[in-house]
């Protein structure tokens, strides 16, 4: 079971990561690009903005905890997580994924 700080603590401990604001929600960048937001659609979510196959894979390993965004966005990959409902480890794998899919090649 994660909380917001969980999130943050562990969106910000990678490298190049930064905390910002989009749309009035907290969000994660690296390079300028966002890798995961905190509090959409309400406080209990968090978004990793994962590949479609990585979004499949987690969503298969906790169907509970991981569920695509609407529309084209979620199509793309980008992932809502339920914070009080995913394991510490899976929630770090897919914030590890989102930072990846975005970090620029000198910091991979």
């Amino acid at each position: 079971m994660a909380t917001p700080d969980d999130f943050r603590r562990i969106a910000l401990a990678f490298p190049g990561a930064e905390e910002g604001s989009h749309m009035g929600h907290a969000d994660f960048r690296v390079g300028g690009k966002i890798f995961a937001t905190l509090g959409s659609p309400t406080d209990e979510w968090g978004m990793a903005s994962l590949m479609p196959e990585q979004q499949e894979d987690f969503m298969l390993l906790a169907p509970e905890a991981f569920k695509p965004a609407s529309g084209a966005w979620g199509r793309g990959g980008s992932t809502l997580v339920k914070l009080h409902a995913v394991a510490d480890h899976l929630l770090e794998a897919a914030l590890a994924a989102a930072w990846r899919k975005r970090a620029p090649k000198g910091l991979l």
